[in-house]
This record gives structure tokens, sequence and C-alpha cells, in this order.
């Protein structure tokens, strides 16, 4: 009789004590919930498979993505190789997917530059985490392994660095890969605005009010309240007082010598011509006013712009970006933006390292040289630490010296990236189970139809 109840409900009796052994589900039947091997191999195909993605697009000769949009947005295209870009425009589904998307943000936010390549980075690192993982070492062990390599590396790129001020090369500062040959830059502040008119078309040694107050008509507003009159001479009488609220506005203007009036780029006008942005012109007197030595109306293409010239601060100038089409313009316009985040992080700290790969290598030496000296299981994630570091410059294939070319990256950069994409992998790493909550339930819609 015993033995007939083998294949049913199994119990272990106990002093009237009865513990089942069968598995006890303590998630709500929505959730989900992935354990052990199944959660990691979960976390490196995502992860691996972000870093594929935008692998092809890393350095000045890269290939673009073409971006489609869906939803409201629907038909909009845009061509770019800017990994920040890429990744901000893609849903995806796997946590340890996000987990990348969201460092390359951060990446983005923090220096400017490197989004590609930290998201790279990580994934190689995961990929050789699953080859080790796959060998029978203790995720723990790879992470202590990869704390040793990123420290030798950190060592090197650090002691590679140099004054960019003492060897820097100016005739190297060319785009690699075609240039948009109409953009230039101007030593002037450019307005996307056209002179009003009868107003004159160049003014010198001018004075600047920057307001934020409306310049439009000004209406009697009558609020909780009706109006009535009983004859036309009142509805007069309204439409005067209001022209008479406008004079004195304009009254006001004139009392600041000003004879031309217009409201866009306020706040990077005032930064350049050194005014203060009035909300009130009732006190002429106690107003900053800026000044500029020439306003200009000029035409570039087919657009009309205003631009200031000779600027009190001195520092202000603007960049034309021209192309065919708007996705043309769209992707010159990240790449400037790139680039003045990494001259931003390099004046901060003047130090450069060589680029095109020449920094990776070098760290994956100096790891290679760490793993030699580290006894156990650890050598083996150090030398993996090093494996990925090689697959960066590998994207080409093509060898040059940096030197010589004068090919130099931002050191905050390079650091940013080893320090981002160790501690990312190492989390995802560190990952042994994954657990999914329900969706929220919607109760019915009762609304009409």
């Amino acid at each position: 009789m015993a033995n007939e109840l083998v294949g049913e409900r199994m119990a272990v009796a106990s002093d009237n004590l009865f513990v089942s052994l069968n598995p006890i589900r303590i998630l709500s039947n929505e959730a989900e919930e992935e354990k052990a091997e199944v959660a990691r191999m979960s976390s490196f195909i995502g992860a691996i498979a972000i870093g594929d993605l935008v692998k092809s697009t890393l350095g000045p000769k890269g290939m673009d993505k073409m971006l489609v949009s869906c939803g409201r947005n629907a038909g909009q295209v845009e061509v770019t190789n800017d990994g920040a870009t890429i990744l901000k425009s893609i849903g995806v589904d796997n946590p340890a997917a996000k987990i990348l998307v969201d460092m390359a943000k951060v990446q983005d936010e923090e220096v400017g530059d490197g989004t590609t390549s930290v998201t790279v980075l990580a994934a190689e690192l995961l990929r050789e985490a699953e080859k080790l993982v796959e060998q029978k070492l203790h995720p723990q062990t790879i992470i202590s392994g990869w704390r040793i390599a990123a420290e030798a590396a950190r060592t090197a790129l650090a002691e590679a660095g140099f004054d960019h001020e003492k060897n820097f090369n100016e005739a190297a500062l060319r785009i690699s890969g075609g240039l948009l040959e109409e953009s230039f830059l101007d030593e002037g502040f450019l307005l996307n605005k056209k002179v009003g008119v009868h107003q004159p078309k160049r003014i010198e040694n001018a004075s600047i009010l920057v307001a934020n107050t409306p310049m439009d008509t000004d209406k009697i507003k009558v609020f909780g309240s009706t109006i009535k009159v009983d004859s036309m001479a009142k509805i007069a009488e309204l439409e005067v007082a209001e022209k008479e609220k406008m004079k004195d506005k304009v009254n006001k203007i004139l009392a600041h010598k000003c004879n031309h009036a217009d409201f866009d780029g306020i706040e990077r006008l005032a930064l350049v011509t050194g005014a203060e942005i009035a909300s009130t012109f009732d006190s002429p007197d106690r107003l900053k006013l800026g000044h500029c030595k020439v306003i200009e109306q000029v035409l570039i293409g087919d657009e009309c712009l205003i631009r200031f010239s000779g600027v009190e601060l001195g520092a202000a100038c603007s960049v034309v970006i021209r192309g065919a089409t708007q996705q043309v313009i769209d992707e010159a316009e990240r790449s400037l933006h790139d680039a003045l985040c990494v001259l931003a992080a390099t004046v901060k700290e003047p130090k450069v390292v060589y680029g095109g790969g020449a920094s990776e290598m070098l760290m994956a030496e100096a790891v290679s040289r760490a793993a030699a000296r580290t006894a156990g299981k650890e050598a083996a994630a150090v030398e993996a630490f090093a494996i990925a570091l090689r697959r960066l410059p590998s994207a080409n294939g093509s060898v040059g010296d940096m030197k010589t070319l004068g090919i130099t990256e931002s050191y905050v950069v390079k650091r940013q990236v080893l320090l981002s994409a160790a501690e990312a992998a190492e989390m995802i790493l560190r990952v042994d189970n994954i657990l999914k909550s329900a969706p929220r339930r919607r109760g019915p819609d009762r609304r009409p139809c």
C-alpha cells in the first residue's frame, strides 16, 4: 500500500507535523522568475546582442544605422552612427540590455563621448565571462580577476597620458572620412531672425536691451465680469485705452535708447553681450545693457540671420552647419557636440592619450603582464579582460602609428569607458535570479462609448 502512494503527493510525518516536499510558489501567478544558469545566460545574450548592434558603428569610419520611427512619428527617418542616439531610440526588453543602455546614457551625460566604446567593451567582457562560466569558473572568481585587470589597465592608462598643450599637432585637426565643405565657424553670435521692416540692416556700437516680457499689443483683460456698452463711442474708448497702454510701454523702451526689439534667443544673447535679462521697463537706470561693435543682417544660403560681432565678452562664435538633407545636418551636429564635449573634458583635465585603439592595446598588454603574475584561477579572468580590450581596436583591422598621425583622445573619456564598462559587466555577472513582477491589473473600462 505504501508503494502505491509514491506517485501521489509526498509528505514526511513527524510528531503530527507534515512538511510537503513539493515546490512552493511564493510569486503571484503572472510573475516570472529565472534562476541560476538560465538567468545568467539570459543576461549574457541580451548584453552581447546590444554590443553587437553598435559594434559596427565604432570609429570615425564606422557604419551608420537607419532609425525609423513608429507610432505618433511614424515614418520619421534618422541616419546616425552615434551610439547614444541609437541606444536611446531602440526599445529593449532584456534587463541586462537595459543596464548597458542606461550606462551609455550616463556616459553621454558625463563626458559626451565614448558611448559606443563603453557598450562594446562591457559586451565583450561578458562574452569572455560566458566562456569562463562554461569552464566552471565561479562568477566571484571572475570578478576578482577583473578587478585586478581593471586596476592594471587604469594604472597603465594614467602613465601613458600626456599634456596636450606640449604635444598638440594642429595640422592633424581634420575630420576623417570626408568633410561637409560648406560648414564654417563664424566669429560672432548668429541669431536666426530677420531685421524688422523699415529697420536699419547694420548698426555699429549698439547698446542691447534683453527682456523677457511680451511686446505685442496689450489687451485690457477683464476676468469674471461682462462689460456692456450703450454706444460705439464706449468701444472706441476701450481701443484708445489699449493703444495708450502700448504707447506707454514703447516709451519706456525708448527711454533705453533702443530702436529695434525682438525676443528669440534672449538667454544666449544676454550671455554673450553681457546684458541682464529685464522683466519690466519701469526702471531704465537700473537695467544693465549689453554692447557689441556691429549688428548686421547676413544671408547664408536662403536664410537671413542677424550677426552680433565684437561682443564685450569676446568669446562668442557660431558654427554654421550646411548639408544636403536634414539627416546629414543632424548627424554633423551630433558629431560636433561630441567633439565639443571631449574638448571641454580635455580643458578641465589637460591630459590626452593616443587614439585609434593604441590605448586599448597598451592597457591589454599591461593586463596580460598582470595575468602572468596572478596565481590560481583568477589569472584566466585577468587574461580574459585583456582579450576583451583587444576586441575594440580590431574592429577595422588597419594598423597605423598614432603618434605620427597625431591622433589623440581625451584621457578622461578613456578612463570613464574603462571603469563604467567594468562596473556594468561585474553587476550583470553577479546576477543569479531575475524576477519579473506581474503586470498591473486594470479595472474594466465602464466609461460610455
